[in-house]
């Protein structure tokens, strides 16, 4: 499966300039061999936290879902959406979309893990529903967003449910990029997934992050890793069939004593 992440850089609060942006770059790429492309946290407003309110979109009339399931058919290929900021039911969440690739939504998640350090949780709300694998080209995978990633309990559920391939929209302070390295890299070891992570560079409201998006295989390999400051797009093949081969021969899963567990 051939991937393209595009590390991009938020203009905050502005959703129609950054779906000008993705416009634009889909635009000069070369996605005849591209089988699915990514997007970063939030890419539609950035963490611009006091104005979700009002910006955040109704996902039944989203100007941002149209805009990715039309470029996904312009393009056929499909979208790991990143997330944006959807309301609902009163409540602003910050959501996950995935499109296949004729304009199709296959799977939403709802940022589960508000982050404290942020003051999100005065302005969103947890998502309620357990994290679930989707299928795209036969291939099982999952998303968490950002801070999820310090949970490990959500992606062994995934990896439990079949997940070959996980997918970490972020916006990633690089105050403690040395964590977002180092979790990335155990979640694929521990869970013999691939993991692909999709971070903004750049800054905003006084924090700069740490960009560092990155294809990890099954065996804990960093096949290809951003910058850390600049806008940039990352390619790379993924061999699914590693999964398989990687769990055969470090059976894991098979050695687990759940009820051991508590």
């Amino acid at each position: 499966m051939n991937i393209a992440v595009y590390q991009m850089d938020i203009v905050a609060g502005d959703p129609e300039v950054n779906r000008q942006k993705v416009s634009h770059w889909l635009g000069e790429q070369e996605l005849e061999n591209v089988d699915l492309v990514m997007l970063p946290e939030m890419w539609t407003t950035a963490y611009t936290l006091p104005e979700l309110w009002d910006i955040a979109e109704d996902p039944v009339d989203s100007e941002t879902i149209r805009f990715l399931k039309d470029a996904a058919k312009r393009y056929h290929v499909h979208i790991m959406g990143g997330s944006m900021a959807v309301k609902e039911n009163g409540k602003v969440y910050n959501r996950a979309v995935v499109i296949n690739n004729i304009g199709e939504l296959v799977y939403d998640y709802d940022k589960i893990h508000l982050v404290p350090m942020l003051n999100e949780p005065a302005y969103l709300s947890g998502g309620h529903d357990p994290v679930k694998v989707f299928e795209l080209d036969g291939v099982k995978m999952g998303v968490v967003i950002c801070y999820d990633l310090r949970f490990p309990e959500i992606i062994r559920s995934l990896a439990l449910q079949g997940c070959e391939l996980l997918f970490i929209p972020a916006e990633w302070p690089d105050s403690r990029r040395s964590h977002w390295d180092v979790l990335s890299t155990a979640r694929a070891v521990e869970n013999q997934m691939y993991v692909v992570t999709c971070n903004r560079p750049g800054s905003y409201d006084g924090i700069t992050f740490a960009g560092s998006s990155a294809f990890i295989d099954p065996w804990g390999n960093v096949l290809q890793k951003g910058s850390v400051e600049h806008e940039e797009t990352l390619r790379e093949t993924l061999h699914l069939s590693n999964v398989a081969d990687v769990r055969k021969n470090v059976p894991v899963f098979d050695s687990r004593v759940p009820d051991l567990y508590e």
